[in-house]
C-alpha cells in the first residue's frame, strides 16, 4: 500500500477513578491515536504511554511530537508492504518504541481492511476467542481489596494480579492469601525493587504465586537471572522487554519464565509478533497486556492475543472498567467461553474513535501528507 496521509490526535481520557501503582497514579490516560490513509481507505491505531515518563522514557506528549515531525514523514508516500518493511522505514531512528508502534498499528489495521481479513487472521491466529484475568491497583484498604478479588473469584476470572509496591506489599500478601489460600495470584511490582530486596521475594515464595511481574529495573536483565536463581517463583519481564532482541538474551541468562508483550512498548504488532514466536520456540509462555488504552488500542491488542503462545490470561479490560464512555461507538465487552470463564472474542472489524468524542479530548494533533 501507499501511505498517503497520516492525522495524529494526542488526548486525554479521564478515568472512572484513578490507577495507582509503585510509580504514582494517572487520573486521565493520555494517548496517540493515528488515521492512516491509503488511497480511499482509512484506518486507525493507537499507543498509550500514559502523561509522564514514568512507566517507560516514552510519554504522551512526546509520542506526538517525534510522530509529526520524524516518523510520519519517513512514511507519507512510501509503498509499504509489510510490518517488516515499515519498521525498517523507521530503523534508523532510535528507540521510541511507543511512537513507532503508533504508525505501526495503523499500518496493520489499515492493511486489514485493504484485505478484508480480520486482524487476528492476518497476524496468524487461529481461534476466535481467549480468557481474561482481573486486575486490582492500589485500593484505599486491605477489605476493600478483598471485597473486590472476592467478586473476581465469584466471576469465575482464573487469575488476579495485583500491584505491589513499599507500603503495600508483603501485609497485602499475606491478607489475600488467608482469604483466598488456593486462588490463581500474580503481583506487578512495576520495577519497584532492586536485587538487595531479594529476601522479600524469598519470603513471597511462601505465598504460592502464580509470578513476580517486573521486580526489578525497567532495563535490566542479569539482575532479574540473579534474582530468579535465589527464588522459586518466575519472573515475568514487562517494561524490560522493549526488542526481539533484548527478549532472546533474557531467555538465554535464565532471567524470566513469562514475558508480558504489550505492543506498544514493543514497537508495535510487527514487533510483538517476532517476540511472541521466539518466546514460543525458547519455551516461555506469554500474555497481553495492555496500557489502558481505548478500544480501539485494546482491539489491537485482542488481536495479538489470539496466538499460540499467549497461554496466561491477558490484561483485557471492559471499556467500563476505566471509561464512562470509550472513545468508540464499539466498547470492549467481556463474554465468556464455553466453561463460563471470562474472555473476550476477537473483532472482526476493529473498534474505531467516534469523532465528535474525540475532538472534545485532543490536546493536539496534527495532519502529515
Amino acid at each position: 500500500m501507499k501511505i498517503d496521509r497520516i492525522e495524529l490526535f494526542h488526548v486525554a481520557m479521564p478515568l472512572i477513578t484513578p490507577w495507582r501503582t509503585a510509580y504514582g497514579e494517572d487520573a486521565e490516560v493520555h494517548s496517540v491515536l493515528c488515521r492512516m490513509t491509503s488511497g480511499s481507505v482509512d484506518a486507525w491505531g493507537e499507543s498509550c504511554s500514559l502523561a509522564a515518563p514514568c512507566y517507560s522514557p516514552d510519554w504522551g506528549g512526546g509520542i506526538f511530537a517525534l510522530c509529526r515531525q520524524w516518523f510520519a514523514p519517513q512514511l507519507i508516500g512510501k509503498e509499504i508492504s509489510s510490518g517488516e518493511e515499515l519498521q525498517n522505514q523507521l530503523s534508523h531512528f532510535k528507540g521510541n518504541p511507543f511512537a513507532k508502534a503508533i504508525l505501526d498499528h495503523a499500518w496493520w489495521a489499515l492493511e486489514s481492511k485493504l484485505q478484508n481479513k480480520p486482524l487476528h487472521r492476518l497476524l496468524g491466529a487461529t481461534r476466535d476467542e481467549v480468557v481474561v484475568g482481573a486486575d486490582f491497583g492500589v485500593t484505599d484498604s486491605i477489605s476493600e481489596l478483598n471485597d473486590d478479588i472476592g467478586e473476581a473469584l465469584h466471576q469465575k476470572f482464573p487469575r488476579v494480579k495485583l500491584k505491589f509496591r513499599p507500603g503495600w506489599g508483603l501485609e497485602m500478601i499475606q491478607a489475600v492469601r488467608a482469604e483466598f489460600p488456593e486462588a490463581r495470584i500474580h503481583i506487578d511490582c512495576n520495577s519497584g525493587y532492586r536485587l538487595k530486596d531479594a529476601e522479600l521475594f524469598q519470603k513471597l515464595d511462601e505465598y504460592h504465586l502464580a509470578m513476580y511481574e517486573q521486580p526489578l529495573q525497567h532495563d535490566d536483565i542479569v539482575d532479574h537471572s540473579r534474582l530468579q536463581a535465589q527464588i522459586k517463583t518466575p519472573i515475568c519481564l514487562d517494561e524490560t522487554v522493549k526488542t526481539l532482541r533484548i527478549a532472546e538474551q533474557a531467555a538465554e541468562l535464565g532471567s524470566c519464565g513469562y514475558v508480558n508483550i504489550k505492543p506498544a512498548r514493543v514497537g508495535g504488532l510487527t514487533n510483538a509478533k517476532a517476540i511472541h514466536d521466539a518466546m514460543q520456540k525458547a519455551g516461555i509462555p506469554c500474555w497481553v497486556g495492555g496500557m489502558l488504552e481505548s478500544a480501539t488500542g485494546v482491539g489491537l491488542c485482542i488481536a495479538l492475543s489470539m496466538l499460540d503462545n499467549f497461554t496466561y490470561p491477558a490484561d483485557i479490560f471492559p471499556s467500563d472498567r476505566f471509561y464512562r464512555q470509550d472513545l468508540s461507538d464499539q466498547p470492549v465487552v467481556l463474554s465468556r467461553n464455553a466453561e463460563g470463564v471470562p474472555s473476550v472474542r476477537a473483532f472482526d472489524e476493529l473498534p474505531e474513535p467516534n469523532l465528535e468524542r474525540l475532538e472534545k479530548l485532543i490536546v493536539e494533533k496534527a495532519v502529515i501528507g
